[in-house]
């Protein structure tokens, strides 16, 4: 039996489902970029002309310098799918979602060995939860300040140079004078002494880092805390302290049970974690929780009627995705607190193997080697020919991506390479990384460049004042 006579043409056809893959007219003509074309397309062609040009990107499990979740098992990959079209904020259409959501917190709160009275809300991500709990910092402040009949207009805020940027905007947004404790060449976190000097009756708290962004170090929080309820009780202020623990919040509780960072520290009044970091949920969540009801206050709660409902609030976001939220419960249902310290004992092992060789390696000092999160930061020694930069450059060949970057401004003459192990990274892809770590210092010693890398100011999500290579992409 003859088969169908196909017309030529029909091969020319946009919407025929004849036309190959790669046979439509979007492959031979510019697609507009920056304005809608005129006709529509179909959803293969879409879909194709976006996925090849994200295959430009960087291997995410490739990706040494985030500390966002690149990897998450199927299941929650397959529920998070599900509740995409659940808008969080909408609590009386979507009950169940909201209750997960006060779950997720309850189990923060437990974790961080806070009380029942602690309150806490999901977030995007910690910079969010960061404004939040600076916004409570200063209208609690202010409140005494007014009780007591007294100035309220100069509001300051202690923490390290060391600090992520999001501190920095939070202080030039509301209008707080940030005060930096330095760090210094060898000590990259802040000191209890050089704590007490900066604080004064206008100060509406203290920041310490549960996993520094620069190092992965914890801060001395204990250490801080004591120092500043002994200055409490001399001067008669009331200054309390919040744990950023964006990075070590999921750590800490698994690794070293033992340590005082958390709630158990009765001026700790807030604390946030990511939920996208060692939470090990997709980007991007992050939760704040309070001590206590009355460490949040009452103004910055908003009673909204909205789709039926009354809806108390404090995030400064509004509609955003239930999904997040959805896969954080996952992860709590999943893996227990066995399954976080497995992780988290894995990662640790892997990120101290891997800073134990690079450490062998002769051009390598460490900053930090992995003990506290699984990050690490190493420095070339003076003698080297080539920068950190160069070396960063050269990774990339290789598919890695491992950040150069200055430190801060105290220190910024020192530049580092840091490395950030997640969930997916196994010993297997250690050897891998220390095997093309040598081709790259062997190339870079056989052919040192005419003069090394240098930084040059460029913003990157972190930290403030990180410096970035001068890349030529010719």
């Amino acid at each position: 039996m003859a088969g169908k006579e196909i017309s030529p043409e029909a091969g020319l056809r946009d919407d025929s489902d004849l036309t190959p893959a790669y046979g439509g007219r979007e492959v031979v003509e510019s697609v507009p970029k920056f304005q809608l074309r005129d006709s529509e397309m179909r959803p293969e062609s879409a879909y194709r002309l976006i996925h090849d040009e994200l295959m430009l990107d960087g291997n995410a499990r490739l990706n040494l310098a985030t500390f966002v979740t690149t990897w998450m098992e199927p299941q929650a990959q397959a529920l998070m799918a599900e509740t995409f079209d659940k808008n969080l904020i909408d609590k009386d259409e979507y009950p169940n979602t909201a209750m997960i959501e006060e779950r997720c917190v309850r189990i923060i709160a437990n974790l961080f060995n806070g009380s029942e009275n602690a309150v806490g809300s999901s977030a995007i991500g910690s910079s969010e939860a960061v404004m939040l709990a600076g916004m409570a910092f200063k209208w609690k402040w202010r409140a005494r300040r007014r009780a007591a009949g007294l100035a309220a207009d100069r509001p300051n805020l202690i923490m390290g140079s060391n600090v992520q940027v999001v501190w920095e905007k939070f202080c030039r947004y509301w209008d707080v004078e940030p005060r930096y404790v330095p760090v210094s060449e060898g000590n990259y976190v802040i000191q209890p002494d050089a704590v007490l000097e900066r604080v004064d009756e206008n100060t509406i708290g203290v920041v310490a880092i549960l996993g520094t962004t620069y190092t992965g170090e914890y801060e001395p929080i204990e250490a801080v805390h004591d120092a500043l309820v002994a200055h409490n009780d001399k001067s008669g202020w009331n200054v309390p302290l919040h744990v950023d623990a964006a990075s070590g919040g999921f750590v800490a509780p698994f690794l070293q049970p033992e340590l005082r960072w958390d709630f158990r520290l009765p001026l700790v009044k807030s604390i946030n974690v990511s939920g996208h970091k060692y939470g090990l949920v997709y980007p991007g969540v992050g939760w704040v929780v309070w001590r206590d009801k009355e460490d949040l206050p009452e103004e910055l709660i908003f009673h909204v009627d909205y789709l039926g409902g009354d809806m108390p609030t404090f995030t400064l976001n509004f509609s955003r995705p239930g999904n997040q939220i959805v896969g954080q419960y996952y992860n709590f249902l999943r893996l227990g607190r066995a399954g976080y310290r497995r992780i988290m004992e894995n990662l640790r092992t892997n990120a101290l193997y891997l800073s134990s060789q690079i450490a062998q390696m002769d051009p390598f000092e460490l900053l930090s080697d992995g003990s506290a999160i699984p990050v690490f930061a190493v420095r070339l020694k003076d003698a080297s020919p080539f920068s950190v930069f160069d070396l960063s450059e050269r990774l990339r060949f290789h598919g890695w991506q491992v950040p150069a970057y200055s430190m801060p401004p105290d220190v910024h003459h020192i530049h580092v390479l840091r490395f950030v192990l997640r969930e997916g990274f196994s010993r297997d892809m250690a050897d891998m990384l220390l095997a093309d770590l040598g081709k790259c210092l062997d190339h870079l010693t056989a052919n040192p460049p005419n003069a090394p890398m240098e930084p040059t100011r460029q913003f990157v999500h972190g930290a403030r004042s990180r410096r970035a290579p001068k890349q030529s992409r010719s």
